[in-house]
């Protein structure tokens, strides 16, 4: 990547899991499945997507590129975090760690882009249904989707940039399984340290609490429409449309604000260790569940797609 000086430290060693030595092997194998159930359930929910034409609408265009961008952040951390485990020496080389940064904040960060246009979306439906086909035109709906790799590009560019413009003195020592910036920053060294760490904490928070901001304020819209409406049936209709969008920004914010909005204090390895767990791991390997269960039309299209067919070939 342009720009990017290299130090005296040529490479780096992940850490990692070495703080528990007995259970290196079953996390493996947990971690390994979550992994996997995370691809496939992102692959399906694509796949479905691809075949149902009655799909073929703004909010499931949205919904692939989320799966897209949650099947890329999980493959440029868990693979390398996988064969870590089984791994005594684990040397991760300076552009590789740099690289593995980039992607990930990139693609993390798209993410949250993406879901911040799906509750737009989901304000457009509800609050303007009658312009809903002007205002999310086949047009307008790409340059959305393009806007957030666009955003999530520049994130990672930057963040990665700040990071690796600091001098690394050693130890190399990285107490994490992915190249992640409060670790890296512990091992920098010079006078612009704090100020870079502080630049980047308030560019991230400011980019979450961003999307955060946007996602409220359509949902309080969304919210005073739904109690306007007359019957029972129309407002529990109109709510089912929004239910697993918001019970996914619910789990990807409530894991974003335990990492970027803890106290400040003496911190455990080992903690920060199993709580980027949760927003490596846990989280992507939620979404695709909530979305195929919570999501009627999803659920009903898969059925119809993969069921279907498996029944009529073991017949």
């Amino acid at each position: 990547m342009p720009g990017l000086n290299h130090t005296s430290t040529s490479e780096f060693l992940l850490i990692g899991f070495s703080d528990f030595p007995h259970l290196r092997l079953p996390f493996f194998l947990l971690f390994l499945l979550m992994y996997l159930f995370t691809l496939l359930g992102n692959l399906l929910i694509m796949a479905t997507i691809g075949s149902e034409r009655s799909l073929h609408t703004p909010m499931y265009l949205f919904l692939c590129a989320l799966s897209i961008s949650e099947i890329l952040y999980t493959v440029a951390i868990i693979p390398r975090m996988l064969a870590d485990l089984l791994s005594t020496h684990r040397p991760i080389a300076w552009a590789a760690c740099a690289s593995q940064m980039f992607f990930s904040f990139t693609f993390g960060f798209t993410h949250s882009f993406l879901l911040t246009v799906m509750g737009h979306d989901r304000y457009v439906a509800i609050c303007h249904p009658l312009r809903y086909n002007v205002f999310m035109s086949p047009g307008v709906c790409v340059c959305l989707v393009a806007w957030s790799w666009v955003g999530g590009s520049v994130m990672g560019l930057v963040v990665t940039v700040a990071i690796f413009h600091l001098t690394f003195c050693g130890p190399n020592e990285v107490h994490h399984f992915f190249c992640h910036v409060p670790p890296l920053v512990k091992l920098a060294c010079g006078d612009n340290v704090s100020t870079v760490a502080l630049g980047v904490g308030l560019v991230c928070i400011t980019a979450l609490l961003g999307c955060c901001l946007l996602i409220l304020l359509s949902y309080a819209s969304i919210v005073a429409t739904i109690l306007r409406i007359p019957s029972a049936e129309g407002r529990h209709k109109a709510f089912s449309t929004c239910v697993s969008h918001l019970t996914v920004v619910v789990v990807h914010y409530g894991f974003a604000s335990v990492i970027y909005l803890k106290p400040k204090g003496p911190q455990s390895p080992e903690g920060d260790t199993l709580m980027g767990v949760t927003y490596t791991v846990v989280t992507p390997f939620l979404s695709p569940i909530i979305f195929s269960l919570r999501n009627k039309e999803l659920k009903n299209a898969m059925q119809k797609t993969f069921l279907s067919k498996l029944f009529l070939q073991s017949s």
